[in-house]
């Protein structure tokens, strides 16, 4: 039984369609990517699968349950958000950011238990970040405290996580250890991930990590295809999407064949 399953969605801002007819499974231990072009409605969608936005029409279940007769707390429970950027507008220690992922297991009046503190603690040191959490969030770089909002994400307790572009603003070496977290997460917890990206390396950096990668290419509101990376980061399929001209190029790096997609020009509309 999928985690996730995304039934014939369709979606619209007043007249304007902005997803049509999306389906999509996600099951335990996977990753699966959304990749298109800005406006595309890549965020659109995660923000049904929240519980955000209500869809026009179709479904979104999760583990056989319709999430419309969900309360956000129980949603809040199943689902966890790490965002593509958060507004550090109070100087919170770190402690304090990640323990508000446990909010949906604390009482509106209650405070948190020292199981809440515990659980924290093992979020942060899970990320590697353990060493910060008495430190303002305030004063963090852009990598480090990316790092807090996905230790926040798993302080949920959640097996599935929604990324909207996670690496997004990185530097090089940041983006790399946002990367290395989240296939070590994938493959000691068993946790699932749907991401939004602009990127197609990064689907075949997780494949390269034999971890089970799926993709989707978005493009008009709609799935133009699915299925893993070698399969559908084809050069043709990136032309379409994106208006570019790409090769997909593959090299062997300690006895392990690793692939890319490499830039050369923009290309005609097609």
């Amino acid at each position: 039984m999928p985690l996730l399953e995304v039934k014939n969605l369709s979606f619209a801002y007043q007249d304007r369609e902005v997803l049509s007819d999306i389906s999509l499974q996600i099951r335990e231990g996977e990753i699966f990517f959304l990749l298109g072009p800005n406006g595309c409605g890549k965020t659109t969608l995660l923000d049904c699968i929240l519980g955000i936005l209500k869809p026009r029409s179709g479904s979104i279940q999760l583990n056989n349950i319709d999430i419309k007769g969900m309360g956000p707390e129980i949603i809040a429970r199943q689902i966890a958000y790490v965002p593509q950027s958060h507004e550090k507008t109070f100087p919170y220690t770190v402690r304090d950011i990640v323990l508000m992922g446990r909010a949906a297991y604390i009482g509106m009046f209650a405070s948190p238990s020292r199981k809440d503190r515990d659980i924290v603690d093992e979020a942060l040191d899970r990320v590697g970040i353990l060493h910060l959490r008495d430190r303002r969030y305030t004063q963090l770089s852009g990598g480090e405290g990316q790092l807090v909002m996905i230790a926040r994400a798993l302080a949920q307790k959640t097996p599935l996580m929604v990324m909207d572009e996670p690496t997004a603003h990185l530097d090089f070496r940041h983006e790399l250890v946002i990367m290395e977290t989240i296939v070590d997460l994938v493959r000691k917890t068993g946790l699932s991930v749907i991401m939004a990206s602009h990127f197609p390396n990064h689907c075949f950096y997780y494949e390269n990590s034999n971890i089970t990668t799926r993709v989707a290419l978005m493009n008009n509101s709609k799935f133009l295809g699915t299925g893993c990376p070698t399969e559908i980061l084809s050069e043709e399929n990136l032309k379409k999407i994106y208006r570019v001209n790409a090769q997909v190029v593959s090299c062997m790096v300690a006895n392990q064949e690793f692939r890319q997609v490499i830039p050369v020009s923009t290309a005609a509309d097609i």
